[in-house]
């Protein structure tokens, strides 16, 4: 799994970093910092949760085999 964010679509809800805490943090204006572009077969659960409530669809997920 790969993860691309679009901080323009970002609106600061802060969604993803109460989801996944480990691999999406926000800065001091609410947009969202990616701390793992390719985070551990673990944390795709919670990533896919993230992206999917995210209110702004500013994650984007590419699957790898």
């Amino acid at each position: 799994m790969r993860i691309i964010i679009d901080e323009n679509k970002c609106c600061g809800a802060g969604q993803c970093v109460l989801i996944a805490p480990r691999v999406f943090d926000q800065r001091d204006d609410g947009i969202v910092i990616l701390l793992d572009e390719a985070p551990p077969k673990e944390l795709h659960a919670a990533v896919r949760e993230a992206a999917c409530v995210c209110p702004g669809a500013a994650i984007a997920l590419e699957e790898r085999p």
